[in-house]
């Protein structure tokens, strides 16, 4: 009796390969006709190189076993040197934000108050975990509001398109709060497990990230793809029968979600309904990536760096923008140079939901503002792509969601996607290992 596996994004077919491996008998059930989930890479015939998922991968040990067994070592593509240095819009100006704590002491960037904060933060007692304690109100609290609101507030919309007064300390950032309770503070807890361990590799594959995604794929020998799981049914043995859209019936030991959350739970309203409410309330806000070329010798700014975020204070349209040809030459012609913006998320969500031209036009205006373009220079190239719904937020709502998949895992069915174990992809290859390793034990 095999694993049903539904869903083929990575988490699903990183899951479904260790499962190969290991000798277990498992089907992977994916709805699109090409697996990768957001993973997609987009190549254009005028010469653009386009994510539409992330631009980027840290190279983690777990990310580099899988890329060896797929023989896609000669595949890397590091990210060119600049990318160590990051940007932030203040004082409506792009300005490089320091990139250690020592950094930040000695850079005019933060005011003297802030660095004193900085300082003081060593001395602060720590509080009682508080499991509703948000990610804003934890570094408030500890680092003062200046560092809040232009380091914490960017980068919490720039990687997980949310909101810092709204996302959990727990669940984005454990590892942070935990160092306040076992060494009393923030900072004496990163200097004594920090020590030399340096920066990840960046880096992305040859074609886009998409590579991965297809070299997985077509490792898997049990695989179906154009086969959306319509319904589950639980049989009187604890097994559970699948129906796909097509009307094929398989039965299957335990099952993996790797899926949504909003995907997830119609399916398990039947089954499962108060799981399901909890799944259906996770929520994904609205993002669109604008994709914008300009000829280099318009565009006046060095783009010396990974890209600018932008603070919800300084009241942007976008919540940051990628600088896609500094950090991979290769992703737009010869002469020119590639932005990739994005508009949307938590913060902005009324953004994301305007029509592509008035999209376009705005982020035209707003990188002609920031990066010195030449007066009456247009675009050479624009696109955009949408996500209705794109990073799951956790925020109160997820706290439900995770005690559901933990009940539902006592069932026998278990939960593998970004909703779960993070929502980079080496959280997700790290937490379908992990499920793996369960399932075959």
């Amino acid at each position: 009796m095999s694993i049903a596996i539904i869903g083929g994004g990575i988490s699903g077919l990183t899951l479904a390969w260790q499962l190969q491996k290991a000798g277990v008998a498992y089907d992977l059930f994916e709805a699109d006709a090409t697996p990768g989930g957001c993973l997609r890479s987009l190549p254009h015939p005028a010469g653009y190189l386009l994510e539409t998922g992330p631009n980027s991968l840290q190279l983690s040990d777990e990310l580099q076993e899988l890329i060896t067994e797929l023989d896609l070592t000669d595949k890397i593509q590091d990210a060119a040197d600049v990318s160590k240095h990051r940007y932030v819009l203040r004082d409506g100006r792009i300005q490089e934000l320091p990139g250690s704590p020592p950094a930040l002491l000695t850079s005019s960037f933060f005011s003297l108050k802030a660095r004193f904060s900085l300082v003081r933060e060593l001395l602060r007692p720590a509080a009682a975990p508080n499991p509703q304690e948000t990610v804003a109100g934890f570094f408030r609290r500890r680092f003062g509001p200046e560092l809040v609101d232009y380091a914490v507030n960017p980068f919490i919309s720039g990687i997980y398109a949310g909101d810092p007064e709204q996302l959990l300390i727990h669940k984005t950032f454990g590892k942070v709060a935990a160092l306040e309770q076992q060494h009393g503070s923030v900072l004496r807890g990163l200097a004594k497990a920090g020590g030399g361990a340096g920066r990840k590799r960046i880096i992305t594959l040859q074609g886009g990230i998409q590579t991965l995604t297809d070299a997985l794929a077509a490792r898997l020998i049990h695989r179906h793809v154009g086969q959306p799981v319509q319904a589950l049914q639980r049989l009187p043995n604890g097994h559970y029968q699948l129906r796909t859209v097509a009307g094929r019936e398989s039965q299957h030991a335990a099952l993996v979600l790797a899926l949504p959350t909003y995907a997830a739970a119609p399916l398990l309203q039947p089954l499962f309904p108060e799981a399901a409410a909890a799944l259906a309330a996770v929520h994904y806000p609205p993002m669109a990536a604008i994709y914008t070329a300009y000829q280099r010798a318009d565009v006046s700014h060095p783009l010396n760096g990974f890209g600018a975020l932008s603070p919800k204070i300084e009241q942007p349209y976008a919540a940051g923008t990628i600088w896609t040809s500094a950090i991979f030459p290769d992703r737009a012609p010869a002469g020119q140079v590639l932005f990739t913006t994005f508009v949307g998320g938590t913060q902005y969500e009324e953004h994301a939901r305007q029509p592509e031209a008035t999209q376009k036009a705005a982020v035209h205006a707003e990188l002609s503002q920031l990066y010195g373009i030449r007066e009456g220079a247009q675009p050479a190239w624009q696109f955009r792509y949408f996500w209705e719904r794109a990073i799951p937020q956790f925020d109160h709502r997820i706290v439900a969601a995770h005690a559901a998949a933990d009940t539902l895992q006592t069932q026998n069915i278990w939960s593998a996607a970004n909703w779960r174990g993070g929502v980079g992809v080496p959280d997700c290859i790290r937490h379908a290992r992990q499920i793996a390793a369960q399932l075959v034990a």
